[in-house]
This record gives structure tokens, C-alpha cells and sequence, in this order.
């Protein structure tokens, strides 16, 4: 499992593959829950000296991610986020979109999956939230996520070195892997469900989200 691992993820255990593992995880396709906190994680332990750096580069990435995934809510409206997102999820994430924008993407820039960040960034992007305002509070929340991570990981990272030669490693990591493999497949095939559906219509913005 180990081997196989290091084959799917060996790229992304580098300075460049953290921006692309970081835009990945932000993307409304890609899906790996903790996949962009266990590079940080895994670099800094390797290279303790440069535990800074990585967090600036996942959050470049993850904001890059993240503006596709914006872009995209934007195109297909509030209409077409129906064919993305299920109703039950989409109305409690609008609601908080419309009322608190500001206080939610700092809140879910911080924590991990399972919390549906890209649902999120969809409909602030179909609901013209404030693009400026939003990546602001977005890589300043990121940044801080990362920094504390990697900072955790220079401390302790002989330990997290150690683990990961263990089989609950493994197990953890084959898991993910699962995850990642079954996300991707169902994310990628409603998104050109979606955009298939839409044929193209001007997006509609029945509300506004002011709060951002």
C-alpha cells in the first residue's frame, strides 16, 4: 500500500506538486478529503527549515483552485447549481451565503472535509458575492490553516515520519486513496451532467449576497 501511495501521490510530495495537489483539492472534479493537509503535513516534516514556504504555496494553489470552482458558480447561476448541488444542501448553503458570507468562508477555509467547501464557493459565485472580499478572506483563513500545520509538522515531524511507516498509516492512506478514486468519478460526471444541462443559458440571480 505504501508503494502504492508514494506512485499516486509521489508527485505531489514536491514544491510544485503542493500548488497542484492545493488547486486539485479546491476544485468542484477533484476529490481527496485531507489530501492537500497531508502534503503540508508530509513536506514540512521532511524539510522542517522550510515549513513557511509550503503553506504559502498550498495557498496560492488552493485559491487557484478555488477561482475555477468560483468562475464556474458564476456561469452556471443559481439555477444551474441545482444540477451540482442537492436542494437540501444548496438552500442551507444559500441561506448562509445571504446572511453571513463572511463569518462561513472563514470558517470553512479552516476546516477540513467533510464541510462542503466547494458547494460553498459555487453558490457565492452564482450569488455575485464579492470576488475581492471573498479571495481575501479566503487566503488570509487558508494561509493560516497551512502555516499552523506546517509549523506542527517542523516540530514534531520526526514522530509523523516514523507513523508513516506504520500499517495504521497505510490503512489511512488506502482509504483516502478509495475516497479520492469514487469522488472524483461521481464529481466529474454531475459536473458535465451539469454544464451539459444548462446548454449554455445565461446564468440567473434571483438574489444577491450582500454580506461579503
Amino acid at each position: 500500500m505504501r508503494a502504492l501511495f508514494y506512485s499516486l501521490l509521489g508527485y505531489f510530495l514536491t514544491p510544485a506538486g503542493v500548488v497542484a495537489m492545493a488547486a486539485l483539492d479546491s476544485s468542484v472534479v477533484f476529490f481527496m478529503p485531507l489530501g492537500i493537509d497531508v502534503v503540508v503535513i508530509v513536506m514540512a516534516a521532511r524539510r522542517p527549515e522550510w515549513f513557511w514556504v509550503y503553506p504559502v504555496l498550498a495557498t496560492a494553489g488552493s485559491i487557484a483552485g478555488t477561482g475555477v470552482t468560483f468562475w464556474l458558480g458564476r456561469k452556471l447561476g443559481e439555477h444551474g447549481l441545482s444540477r451540482l448541488v442537492k436542494p437540501s444542501r444548496l438552500e442551507r448553503v444559500e441561506a448562509r451565503v445571504t446572511k453571513s458570507a463572511a463569518v462561513t468562508v472563514a470558517a470553512l477555509a479552516v476546516i477540513p472535509p467533510p464541510f462542503p467547501f466547494t458547494a460553498f464557493v459555487l453558490t457565492s459565485g452564482a450569488l455575485n458575492v464579492n470576488a475581492w472580499r471573498f479571495f481575501t478572506m479566503l487566503g488570509a483563513m487558508r494561509l493560516m490553516r497551512f502555516a499552523v500545520e506546517g509549523w506542527l509538522a517542523s516540530r514534531y515531524g520526526r514522530g509523523i515520519l516514523t507513523w508513516m511507516e506504520s500499517t495504521t498509516f497505510e490503512i489511512v492512506i488506502g482509504v483516502l486513496i478509495a475516497l479520492a478514486v469514487i469522488g472524483t468519478a461521481v464529481s466529474a460526471v454531475a459536473v458535465v451532467r451539469g454544464t451539459r444541462s444548462s446548454g449554455g443559458a445565461q446564468p440567473r440571480h434571483s438574489r444577491r449576497a450582500g454580506a461579503l
